[in-house]
């Protein structure tokens, strides 16, 4: 693939242009990564709303009928669904259980289970269990 860089002189005049034959993961990892993590979700937090960008996440968990945010120190709860998070998060962002999402560039390192299913050490060295019908893809995308 061609690569081109073009000096402008105001920021109005920055644009991104890729132009591909299909819309592959790496193309859409490319274009999250140019985005800057413009996307952000509201979430709640000792009843006040807050606006957080998605790159900022851990993992979401669903517990109860309730979706959690996780952040490096922080637990936030969504009105958003598991499924409809997953839509909208990005490439970087995989299930790794029923009620699991995670963020694959806050995983730290992966070991396997001898049940067959992995646990995921987090950058904040939080342990996270990633089940067995998922394992298969996260080892694709990690390239494991």
């Amino acid at each position: 693939m061609q690569v081109t860089f073009e000096k402008v002189d105001s920021p109005e005049k920055e644009e991104a242009i890729i132009r591909a034959q299909s819309n592959t993961d790496d193309i859409k990892a490319a274009m999250e990564l140019l985005e800057g993590g413009k996307r952000k979700i509201p979430l709640l937090k000792d009843g006040e709303t807050v606006l957080m960008a998605v790159t900022s996440f851990y993992y979401i968990e669903s517990v109860d009928k309730r979706t959690y945010v996780y952040t490096r120190d922080d637990c936030f709860e969504t009105k958003l669904r598991l499924y409809e998070l997953e839509e909208t998060l990005g490439t970087y962002f995989l299930r790794i259980s029923k009620s699991m999402i995670v963020n694959l560039k806050k995983i730290k390192g992966v070991k396997s289970d001898l049940s067959g299913r992995m646990e995921a050490t987090m950058l904040n060295d939080e342990k996270i269990v990633i089940s067995r019908s998922y394992v298969k893809e996260i080892k694709r995308r990690l390239d494991l």
